[in-house]
């Protein structure tokens, strides 16, 4: 991915590689949240933009990080959202997550378990286990910053395209790291300092970016106040998020991949009693008020209150992420009343003619709509194919199986993981809508 790299970058890899202190002007910087809480992070460098669609189509994406990873959460919504949004892209996915893993460990395993099946583009997650839930210190971060760097040189080696994930954040120090002396805030300054070190890597290779920490530290605060203390975007056990907290990774996945979010818009013009849809979906007729459409792309259909972590519709609300990445709208315009009823599937909502003239997105007003069945059934089918592809590389590829004849087990696996691919491929049918517009 082509991008450009401006000279403050440059000199804050410069700085990071030899983990020397730096300074940068304001603009530089994240921007912070008034609340004194943040104050800590006032070293946060301003995050990349994305530069263009990273995915080509045809791409075989590889998931890679560790136990967050191998949770198969956000991994399956990543897959879930390329397959039935992006459907045109016709991209394939594997993850490898790996529970307890730093990217240390991922350079000895990549070789056998992941380039063997020559992927064209990756998403990486490492960093929590690589700050080893202890106070920053600058010898196990030059050692991190080697480690990773080499994962992405080793996969850009071999053509793939890389999104570079920063760790989340805890959100309270986890059992397994209560002796380590270590407070809640000394360890999210040190995954925080590692963030930036992502960011430098990024930058030197040329590759893209994900924050995952930001995101989750300031929405995860934002929740607590709004929602109260049970509302943990990191998880329950402080470093292993529920749905919710996936949901924000993914997010941040997604955008890395410079994804535009733009599904689809149907426009209709009441006054000519004409309706158009734009690529990917096919106007059947518009009679009696009710457009009937088919189409090829669904919107990401998420469920669950806003107030929950354990909820994808909460994580969807705190990140935008109807606005940014799920935008299916409808157009109305040349009628004469001044509020229409717009039913779709059994849920119906008023909107005013200007909002309607304006544009509603039914993914983020339609929790539950025609699309919300057959969406459950795709991503089922990907939720099976990921949990195979979890016992395919860890049971089996590091199995005696595996130890004695590596590439006889890659070849039988890949034939009991083949129809789980196919079935995700199956599930995903076009569907035929209704939507019904009537002056209110």
């Amino acid at each position: 991915m082509k991008k450009m790299l401006s000279s403050t970058f440059s000199l804050l890899f410069g700085s990071w590689a030899a983990l020397m202190p730096f300074t940068t002007v304001a603009q530089d910087l994240e921007p912070r949240p008034a609340d004194a809480y943040f104050s800590t992070f006032d070293f946060l460098v301003k995050a990349p933009e994305p530069q263009g669609l990273l995915l080509q189509p045809g791409d075989r994406l590889a998931i890679i990080g560790d136990s967050i990873t191998e949770q198969r959460i956000y991994s399956r919504i990543l897959e879930t959202y390329l397959t039935v949004c992006v459907p045109q892209l016709k991209i394939t996915t594997r993850q490898y997550g790996w529970s307890g893993e730093t990217a240390e460990g991922f350079l000895y395993r990549m070789t056998n378990d992941c380039l063997r099946f020559q992927p064209t583009v990756a998403t990486l997650c490492y960093g929590m286990n690589d700050h080893r839930y202890r106070v920053f210190d600058e010898g196990n971060a030059n050692w991190y910053s080697n480690r990773y760097s080499s994962v992405v040189e080793s996969l850009k080696s071999v053509g793939a395209r890389v999104v570079l994930g920063s760790a989340g954040c805890v959100g309270r120090i986890p059992p397994w790291a209560q002796n380590n002396n270590a407070t809640m805030d000394d360890m999210n300054v040190n995954l925080g300092r590692f963030r930036d070190i992502d960011i430098g890597i990024a930058a030197k290779e040329q590759v893209g970016f994900a924050d995952v920490f930001w995101p989750l530290l300031k929405e995860g605060f934002e929740a607590r106040q709004k929602y109260g203390q049970d509302f943990c975007l990191s998880g329950k056990d402080g470093v292993h998020p529920s749905w919710a907290g996936h949901v924000v990774m993914a997010y941040a996945f997604l955008m890395g991949m410079g994804l535009d979010g733009d599904i689809g818009t149907f426009t209709v013009d009441l006054a000519a009693n004409t309706a158009t849809a734009t690529d990917g979906h096919t106007v059947e007729s518009f009679t009696n008020n009710v457009l009937t459409i088919t189409s090829h792309r669904y919107p990401f259909c998420g469920t669950g209150p806003v107030d929950k972590d354990d909820s994808v519709r909460a994580g969807m609300a705190l990140v935008s992420f109807n606005g940014a990445l799920n935008r299916l709208m409808l157009v109305v315009k040349g009628g004469a009343a001044t509020n229409y009823s717009v039913t779709w599937g059994t849920e119906s909502h008023t909107y005013t003619a200007d909002q309607l003239a304006a544009g509603i997105n039914l993914a983020d007003d339609f929790m539950v709509n025609p699309f919300s069945e057959p969406f459950a059934k795709v991503d089922a089918a990907v939720a099976k194919k990921q949990e195979y592809e979890t016992r395919q590389i860890k049971d089996l590829f590091h199995g005696p199986e595996g130890k004695v004849d590596p590439d006889a087990t890659a070849n039988l696996t890949e034939e009991a993981r083949r129809p789980l691919a196919e079935n995700v491929a199956a599930a995903f049918v076009p569907v035929t809508h209704q939507l019904t517009i009537e002056p209110k």
